[in-house]
């Protein structure tokens, strides 16, 4: 029990010049959970007795670990370029600086400084989304899935919305679009079969309870082999002939033409546009490149009813998000795609990928690494089982013990056939240098 005793008050602790300047509310926090730890274990025997001067120090340096951030930046060598559990699109730092002016200063976020009086916050955005699509109106939200929610809670909450089973979806986080239809007050309705769904079934869905035909991208899976799907322009001429809202719900949407034929079965945002459909709505952080986001573009006056819905102040997006999506945008305008960085790891070409391994190979030695050709996936829920080619490197070893020594030092690659690899696929050039001193430590250690 003598032990016990010596036990330092809080007060006393929190009171050393160790500690000078930092937050005593949260030191005493530290330092009475530190004591009561140090208490049991006197109590069960577990220690005789205690450092003060150590107690200090792990104190301070608890204290210290607060501050740590919690998000930190990490290199992806995986070689999937939208990898969701990694941020997915990166934001290039021009767009950021451009960008940086308004987020870090008052603006006109939803002032009209013509007319001295409140303002439109979409309005920022609205006319280079209409420029880009080429569209009557657009509107911008969280993402894609609250544009899901948003339009069919504005359209068809206690109506029904057709939509084909074989596109009754779940993504990642267990986002499943007939939940999603039942909490926006939607009734789905279901038709044709999972791998087979006809124009003639929407046809017979139809009844006067219907509002929408609704068309679901399927994301992160196909269907092969026997199966079919109704094209888009077919729902829209159904929707035309039976005054229905037609909507396409396309998860990811791009402007230019895709590399590796990737577009073969993944329709362009141009190509469904020609069909002039009342509504589309795709993520801003996908295969488009910039911040998460959900874009909804199409009609105007759906896109008027979509901004008379009060969930839209709960569903509406910052200034953060409006300014960089604002630039980027901008970007696309201008052809600028050097500035998009999700769009220029996708099109550099295998050769261009092969140099800068090679050269890496040189720096590090070939005992160490070997330059090979491999496949990747885009990730992000876009272009599902579509792979395409990029080249890696192969850093020699055990592969699960290198993927934890480089996963250590913030460098996620990724074990292809007991091999780990480094992906160009995935990595901008600035960081390449970052990446030889990471090998060569671990290579060399």
């Amino acid at each position: 029990m003598d032990t016990l005793r010596k036990l330092p008050k809080i007060d006393k602790l929190v009171a050393n010049p160790l500690f000078e300047g930092l937050n005593t509310t949260l030191l005493a926090n530290i330092a009475r959970k530190k004591i009561e730890i140090l208490r049991e274990e006197i109590l069960s025997n577990a220690k005789e007795d205690f450092d003060e001067k150590k107690l200090l120090f792990d104190i301070k340096s608890s204290y210290e670990k607060l501050f740590e951030p919690s998000l930190k930046p990490l290199i992806n060598a995986t070689g999937v370029i939208l990898h969701t559990n990694m941020g997915r699109s990166l934001i290039h730092k021009n767009i950021l600086e451009k960008a940086s002016s308004i987020i870090t200063n008052y603006s006109n976020l939803e002032y009209n400084q013509k007319e001295g009086c409140r303002g439109e916050r979409y309005e920022h955005v609205s006319e280079h989304l209409k420029n880009l699509l080429h569209v009557e109106d657009v509107l911008v939200v969280n993402n894609n899935a609250s544009a899901v929610f948003l339009i069919l809670n504005t359209f068809a909450k206690d109506k029904e919305a057709i939509v084909s089973r074989g596109e009754l979806v779940e993504i990642g986080g267990s986002f499943r679009i007939p939940e999603v239809m039942q909490q926006s007050g939607a009734i789905l309705h279901e038709v044709g079969a999972t791998n087979k769904t006809k124009a003639s079934d929407y046809r017979k869905a139809i009844n006067e309870h219907t509002s929408m035909l609704m068309k679901v991208h399927q994301s992160n899976f196909s269907i092969e082999g026997f199966s079919e799907d109704t094209k888009y322009s077919d729902i829209k001429r159904i929707c035309e002939e039976n005054v229905l809202i037609d909507y396409y719900d396309l998860g990811s949407g791009y402007i230019p033409e895709l590399p590796y034929n990737l577009g073969n079965n993944e329709p362009s945002l141009k190509t469904i546009l020609k069909d002039d459909p009342s509504l589309i709505s795709f993520s801003g952080d996908k295969l488009f490149g910039s911040v998460q986001a959900g874009i909804i573009a199409g009609k105007k006056e759906f896109i008027d009813e979509l901004k008379k819905n009060q969930l839209l102040r709960m569903l509406r997006v910052d200034k953060i998000t409006l300014s960089i999506l604002e630039e980027t945008i901008k970007a696309y305008l201008k052809e600028d795609y050097q500035s998009i960085p999700t769009l220029w790891m996708l099109f550099q070409d295998t050769a261009s990928l092969h140099v800068r391994a090679t050269k890496m190979q040189k720096e590090i030695g070939e005992k160490f690494c070997e330059v090979i050709k491999s496949t990747t996936v885009m990730g992000g829920g876009t272009l599902p089982n579509r792979e395409f080619p990029t080249i890696a490197l192969h850093v020699k070893g055990k592969a699960s013990k290198l993927e934890r020594l480089f996963r250590e030092k913030s460098l996620i690659g990724r074990i292809e056939n007991d091999m780990f690899l480094i992906d160009f696929r995935s990595i901008l050039p600035e960081f390449e240098e970052q990446i030889i001193s990471i090998i060569k430590k671990i290579t060399l250690d």
